[in-house]
C-alpha cells in the first residue's frame, strides 16, 4: 500500500519511524514550513534522512498543493499532528481517503487545546480519536477511539507524554491495518454532544485564588507545561507548575507558608502548594528559592 505521511513534531516523526520499522511503503512526507530561528521540524529531518521525498507547502489550498499529493498516487494519506488546513479534494486524493490523529474521545473538545480543556474542566476521562477529516472542524467521521482515565494528579503534560502520544502512535498503525483490511469503519459523529474550544492561551490560564482551590488546582496542571497558570506577585507575572492540593486555610491569594517544600497559596475553600515556578524573564526553578530570592514571605498576597 502506498502511503503518504502528514505530520510535524515528535508525533509525526514517531509514525514514520513506526511506518519504517514495518517496512511499509512510505511514498512521500508532508510537514509544516520550517520557521526562521527554529529548530527544524523532527518529522521532517527524518524524512531527508531516510531520502524519502519530503513537501512543505505553506498552503494546501492551491492547485499546485492538490496536484502535489496526486503525483505520488497514494492510496492512503495519515494525518499525524497537522495544524494547517487540508482543503476536501486534497484529503479526497488518496484512493482509501485520509485519516487523522486527534487528542480527545470526539465530538468532544473539537479544537486545537483538546489535551488541556478536559483537565482544567475537571473531567475524569479522557482519550484519542482516529478520525476521516472533512472541511469542518474535527467533524469527520470515526475510525476508532481509545479511553484514558485522568489521574487526580495528571498534567497536560503527563497525560500527553505517558498515554496519549505512545498510544496514538499504535492507534495510527491500528487504523492502517484496519484501512488494509478493508474494514475501517467511518462511524458519524453525534454533533448535538459536541464541545467546542479554541486555543488555551495566556489569558485562559490566568489563576484567580477566589475560585475554589479545586479549580485553580484544574487549571494549573491543565496548563502545565504549555501555556503555563500564572498569577502576579508586586506587578510581576509569575507561571506555576508542579503543585498540590492542600486543606490549608486562609484568604484567597494569601500567602500562608514558605519552605524548601514549595509556597502554599490560599484558595476558597483550600490552598495551592506550589512547587516549581517561573518568574518574568528568569527560568523555571524550585518555588521556595524564588521566594527567598524575591522576598515572598507568609502574608503577601498574589494575583489581582
Amino acid at each position: 500500500m502506498r502511503i503518504a505521511v502528514h505530520g510535524q513534531q515528535a508525533f509525526g516523526k514517531a509514525v514514520l519511524e513506526r511506518l519504517l520499522e514495518r517496512g511499509e511503503n512510505v511514498v512521500a512526507v508532508f510537514s509544516a514550513p520550517d520557521k526562521e530561528g527554529r529548530p527544524r521540524d523532527p518529522l521532517a529531518e527524518l524524512a531527508e534522512e531516510k531520502g524519502l521525498p519530503l513537501h512543505q507547502p505553506a498552503s494546501w489550498k492551491t492547485p499546485e498543493a492538490a496536484e502535489l499529493m496526486a503525483r505520488y498516487e497514494p492510496d492512503v494519506c495519515m494525518m499525524a499532528y497537522v495544524t494547517l488546513f487540508v482543503p476536501q479534494n486534497v484529503l479526497d486524493t488518496p484512493k482509501h481517503g485520509t485519516f487523522q490523529y486527534h487528542p480527545s474521545l470526539l465530538p468532544r473538545h473539537r479544537g486545537p487545546s483538546s489535551i488541556n480543556w478536559p483537565v482544567i474542566q475537571g473531567e475524569t476521562k479522557t482519550g484519542l480519536t482516529i478520525f476521516w477529516p472533512d472541511e469542518g472542524l474535527d467533524e469527520g467521521p470515526i475510525l476508532l477511539q481509545k479511553e484514558v482515565e485522568i489521574g487526580p494528579d495528571d498534567t497536560l503534560g503527563s497525560l500527553y507524554f505517558n498515554h496519549l502520544f505512545p498510544m496514538g502512535v499504535d492507534a495510527m498503525i491500528e487504523a492502517l491495518d484496519l484501512v488494509k483490511e478493508g474494514r475501517a469503519p467511518k462511524a458519524p459523529q453525534d454533533h448535538s454532544k459536541a464541545t467546542y474550544e479554541s486555543w488555551c492561551r495566556k489569558a485562559d490560564a490566568e489563576i484567580d485564588w477566589s475560585k475554589p482551590a479545586g479549580e485553580v488546582y484544574n487549571l494549573i496542571r491543565g496548563c502545565d507545561p504549555q501555556p503555563g497558570a500564572w498569577t502576579t506577585r508586586s506587578g510581576q507575572q509569575v507561571q506555576i507548575y508542579d503543585s498540590a492540593r492542600t486543606n490549608a486555610q486562609g484568604e484567597p491569594g494569601t500567602v500562608l507558608d514558605v519552605s524548601g517544600d514549595g509556597v502554599t497559596i490560599a484558595a476558597k475553600g483550600g490552598a495551592i502548594q506550589v512547587k516549581r515556578v517561573r518568574p518574568a524573564g528568569g527560568k523555571k526553578g524550585a518555588a521556595g528559592d524564588w521566594a527567598g530570592e524575591a522576598g515572598v514571605t507568609a502574608g503577601d498576597r498574589l494575583g489581582g
